[in-house]
């Protein structure tokens, strides 16, 4: 029998033995008149209190015992003593009581010599036994697949990771309240869907057996928003999950949370504007700063300076930059020896569309290279085919990179039926080449289009992608409480 084991077992024995004595071990209502933040911040010597925590250290030293005791608001000292219990009180608590377990406690409030607010019990009650032991105290999950498949540990053990997850949730409270001020309509659209768009990306496949029909989970919120502002909404945002079936890194996770919005008769200087604003506000109200520590693509310490001017570059001028090749009007043939000049694989390189590639040539050599808040605009119209493409064979867009990852987009959106028909047309011909990143033709955004769609701009924002930011994260799966994982053979 492993020790996991054994202490389980001891451990079902004492659950045994409470039930035994007649107390229910899992009660279905506690009582208490204060939490241990409240206790702690209102402390006053030899007040009468009933509080409730989770048991994180046991100290027993002959007639005393010393706990300290958490629910979530603060961590606390109690003080059991055999002289203000009963003896019988006193040796029960001994013999049942674990770290883990949850406990209720009346008593009075009191500053130990060394100046530790503490309580001394004069009743106590067990709330909830728990049968397996908790990580060791100071070291918590060291090993990192553990502390995914075992986020509840983690978080408990690890006040930093607790708290990670609290900023994660003010963060969204955030956007919503920046969100509501400016006027904007929460909505929510099918995350079950007939057809994939709005993005570029693998779908999660599944089947709705009372109509007998394949479906596929979103991969964008975009295309509903958009046919919602059709309906005569002036600005509508959604917070929801997306999920693309692609590969795993530290900067892709393939269930996400994504913010986006649309704002009629706005342009994108109005977006990119409102975009600074709400993301300095967020680190301001939600962190509490504006300069965060990450690593480059490179594993250097780099620095995040949220105050420092938010550039504005041109995709192609960065292209040049980096490279001394400038895309623009490019050949087929150069843009396919820059490519090959930075990996990319020539058995596949027939079936990638021009725009793909030259992607690929600037995320290999230049958006890595970006630290600071910086828009990149005028991307390759063919890759933001449903944006307002430019005479030059540019789209009027931009997207935020900060420390390499890509965390908005925004775009001057494309209005025009006809041409968007025809841009998604050739996104269909490029996936049946090959390309499969090209996108998919949606015939009911395109009808829902030509019932007139105002003018507008869009934002997309990966939120988990900005939480790792403002936590110092480097890898999105510490940035969500359960990250998908290989199951447990």
């Amino acid at each position: 029998m492993s020790s996991l084991d054994e202490i389980r077992k001891v451990r079902i024995e004492k659950k045994e033995k409470i039930e035994k004595n007649k107390i229910n071990p899992y009660p279905s209502k506690v009582d208490f008149d204060l939490t241990l933040k409240e206790v702690t911040e209102g402390f006053k010597e030899d007040k009468d209190v009933k509080l409730v925590g989770r048991i994180m250290s046991l100290r027993p030293q002959g007639g005393l015992t010393f706990f300290n005791f958490d629910d979530g608001t603060a961590v606390f000292q109690g003080i059991l003593k055999k002289e203000d219990v009963t003896e019988e009180s006193f040796n029960f608590f001994e013999e049942v009581m674990d770290i883990g377990d949850f406990i209720q406690v009346e008593g009075k409030l009191f500053t130990t010599k060394r100046g530790q607010q503490s309580v001394v019990v004069s009743s106590w009650d067990i709330i909830s036994k728990s049968l397996r032991p908790l990580p060791e105290k100071w070291h918590g999950l060291q090993d990192i697949e553990q502390k995914y498949r075992k986020r509840y540990l983690d978080v408990l053990m690890d006040k930093d990771a607790q708290n990670r997850f609290i900023i994660r949730a003010k963060v969204i409270s955030e956007i919503r309240k920046i969100l509501d001020g400016e006027g904007f309509l929460e909505v929510e659209t099918p995350i079950l869907q007939n057809q994939a768009s709005g993005a570029i990306a693998e779908t999660f496949k599944t089947h709705h057996n009372d109509y007998d029909i394949d479906m596929v989970l979103r991969i964008s919120l975009e295309a509903e928003l958009k046919m919602i502002m059709v309906g005569g909404y002036t600005a509508v945002y959604e917070i929801g999950k997306n999920f693309r079936n692609e590969g795993s890194d530290p900067s892709h996770i393939q269930e996400f949370t994504m913010i986006e919005w649309y704002r009629a008769y706005k342009d994108l200087e109005y977006n990119i504007k409102l975009t600074e604003e709400m993301i300095k506000n967020i680190a301001k109200n939600v962190v509490g700063k504006m300069q965060f520590k990450n690593f480059d693509e490179k594993g250097k310490e780099v620095e995040i300076d949220l105050d420092k001017k938010w550039e504005r570059v041109r995709f192609n001028d960065l292209v040049e930059k980096n490279t001394g090749w400038n895309p623009q009007g490019a050949s087929r043939e150069e843009i396919e020896k820059n490519a090959l000049k930075l990996g990319f694989d020539g058995k596949e390189i027939s079936k990638i569309s021009d725009g793909n590639l030259i992607d690929f040539v600037f995320k290999k050599s230049s958006r890595g290279k970006i630290i600071n808040p910086t828009f990149v605009t005028h991307y390759p119209g063919s890759l933001k085919p449903l944006a307002i493409q430019n005479e030059d064979g540019t789209a009027e867009v931009a997207q935020l990179v900060i420390n390499g990852a890509e965390v908005t987009n925004q775009y001057a959106e494309l209005v025009d039926p006809i041409v968007q028909r025809d841009l998604l047309e050739k996104q269909m011909k490029m996936k049946e080449q090959g390309d499969a990143e090209a996108m998919e033709f949606n015939s009911e955004f395109i009808d829902a289009m030509e019932h007139g769609m105002p003018p507008m701009t869009g934002f997309g924002m990966g939120i988990d992608r900005l939480v790792a930011i403002l936590t110092e994260q480097s890898n999105l799966r510490d940035t969500v409480f359960f990250p998908i994982m290989r199951p447990l053979v």
